[in-house]
């Protein structure tokens, strides 16, 4: 152990999967101590600013459509998820659209259940954050 901080011991949930594939649990505005974002389907009023106006969590077409996720959406990939989806890719290695095929797939349970194995640090056991190359509690890199 380097003395790094243990991360928060928060679950993986079927509602921490934002719209556009996004598993919450392993953004960092959600693992961090000051100002968490509580998810993006949580309450407005518990939100970073940023979270309440994503395009893509507040398009109509999704709503229109009675659709959870953007795959449920028949212009699925959209320019915006596209978008979303390459600097992800690139930044990350890290896919919201390979994510939003994998619950189409198998469902939303069974994907938590690969977040889960994929996500966690074989050092600590801790939750690895997407946004840092590095295990938040323990420092093991993994990228």
């Amino acid at each position: 152990m380097t003395g790094r901080r243990p991360t928060k011991t928060k679950a993986f949930r079927t509602t921490l999967i934002a719209p556009c594939g996004m598993n919450c649990r392993l953004c960092r505005a959600y693992t961090r101590d000051r100002n968490a974002c509580p998810g993006c389907l949580a309450d407005e009023a518990d939100k970073p600013k940023t979270r309440v106006v994503c395009y893509i969590k507040t398009c109509e077409r999704i709503a229109k459509g009675g659709a959870r996720y953007c795959l449920g959406c028949r212009s699925f990939p959209c320019d915006r998820l596209n978008h979303l989806d390459n600097r992800y890719r690139t930044k990350y290695g890290m896919s919201m659209i390979d994510n939003l095929k994998s619950i189409k797939q198998s469902g939303v349970r069974r994907f938590i259940d690969s977040e889960k194995q994929k996500w966690t640090c074989p050092e600590c056991g801790e939750i690895i954050c997407v946004h840092k190359p590095e295990c938040l509690s323990c420092g093991r890199y993994w990228h």
